[in-house]
């Protein structure tokens, strides 16, 4: 009778993952290479005219960016907390194997960003840039290697990624925020202070939430702080209430929220910031580009560094018996993970536009980030396809 609830519960937005988010991470590859075509064709004009058009005081790009992407961060928040709770984050074991191989993931590309850019007062700002993982792309190529990657990994690429989300948050949080309006700041910290009253007086309807985070969002906006912390920060107070031998309750507030947002951010909100932001045209640029080191930054930070920082860290954590490597998977798979890792698409595109003002430089980014991860992709890709056999194939050579 114990095992009763585990098979009628719903499966939590991590599991997911590895179904509807693979298919968004196909998606965005597309919405990603048709900005580039349409950047570099006769509409090119209009693609980035449209981008500048203000509709109520904000820039359509802005909208995206400030707006929509908060709905993308609220997703990213209610996962977090869901999977901290009840989830492949619910215990230490099952944290300290992603854990540490994000924080190499997330250390090792800043340090090769930094040595690169240590003179160069304005390119260090985007330190950051290479330390993200786009969770949706990098699930969107395992999804095209099937059975050859054991579903070990692909849970613990999703939770390695989830990680990389936080520690992304945390330093837009402190780091990427502009000057602060204190009166706007004050009334942002009133408004999360009614959330988490809310929350502790037990407030079940999703309604009033959304009504006091929409007005969060406006006010963190106003503060100089970037907005998208906003959805964070209400993804934070929605409540999940485990029950005994029912912890994923299909009739919790963030249950609801989290499994109606997916699909919509998934297939629609990140494409739609790939296609707004990775176009770049190729007009008046040359090689010299790549020898840029806020481009060459990014690049090997992306693709070398993820690489480095993700199997190193979980290499040495498995050697030293603090964790054990993942069940089915052998180095060389653990490997072509980590390689892509190095896919930092959305998040890094996100961090880049905090770091630099210059279109030149937002320029030079988009290269970098579209080196990096399109590198990482491939080689990730084609490391694992040549180390994996479909499981069919295996049993059939077992027989």
């Amino acid at each position: 009778m114990n095992d009763v609830p585990s098979l009628i519960r719903p499966p939590s937005v991590l599991r997911r993952f590895l179904d509807s988010e693979a298919s968004g991470g196909i998606v965005l590859m597309f919405a990603a290479a048709l900005a580039l075509i349409v950047a570099n064709s006769p509409f090119a004009e209009t693609y980035f005219h449209t981008l500048h058009i203000y509709i109520g005081g904000l820039s359509v790009l802005h909208w995206i960016n400030d707006a929509l992407m908060v709905i993308f961060f609220l997703l990213v928040g209610l996962e977090i907390k869901r999977e901290f709770l009840d989830g492949q984050l619910a215990s230490w074991s099952n944290r300290m194997l992603p854990g540490i191989a994000a924080a190499g993931g997330v250390v090792v590309p800043a340090l090769i960003f930094a040595f690169l850019n240590a003179g160069n007062p304005e390119t260090i700002r985007g330190w950051a840039i290479p330390s993200a993982t786009d969770i949706a792309f990098a699930l969107g190529v395992i999804s095209l290697l099937g059975s050859r990657v054991p579903s070990s990994l692909k849970v613990f690429l999703a939770t390695l990624a989830i990680l990389d989300d936080l520690a992304a948050v945390v330093i837009i949080a402190i780091f990427y925020t502009s000057d602060i309006a204190l009166p706007y700041l004050g009334a942002a910290a009133v408004a999360t202070l009614v959330l988490i009253i809310m929350n502790r007086m037990g407030v079940m309807k999703l309604l009033p939430y959304l009504v006091v985070g929409f007005i969060l969002w406006y006010l963190v906006l106003r503060s100089g702080v970037h907005a998208t912390i906003a959805g964070v920060i209400l993804a934070m107070t929605i409540p999940l209430r485990p029950a005994p031998g029912r912890p994923d309750d299909m009739t919790s507030p963030l249950h609801k929220l989290e499994h109606g947002l997916s699909n919509w951010v998934s297939f629609l909100i990140v494409p739609i910031f790939g296609f707004a932001n990775a176009g770049v045209s190729f007009s008046g640029i040359d090689a010299s580009v790549f020898r840029d080191t806020l481009t060459l930054g990014i690049a090997l930070g992306l693709f070398v560094g993820k690489q480095i920082g993700v199997f190193g860290a979980a290499w040495l954590s498995i050697k030293l018996r603090l964790t054990a490597k993942p069940m089915g998977a052998s180095w060389i798979q653990l490997y072509g993970v980590s390689l892509l890792c190095g896919i930092g698409f959305t998040m890094s595109l996100f961090i880049g536009l905090l770091s630099f003002t210059s279109d030149h430089m937002h320029d030079e980014t988009k290269i970098g980030v579209l080196t990096g991860s399109i590198l990482s992709a491939i080689c990730g890709y084609l490391v694992l396809r040549l180390s994996g056999k479909p499981k069919a194939r295996q049993e059939e050579v077992a027989g």
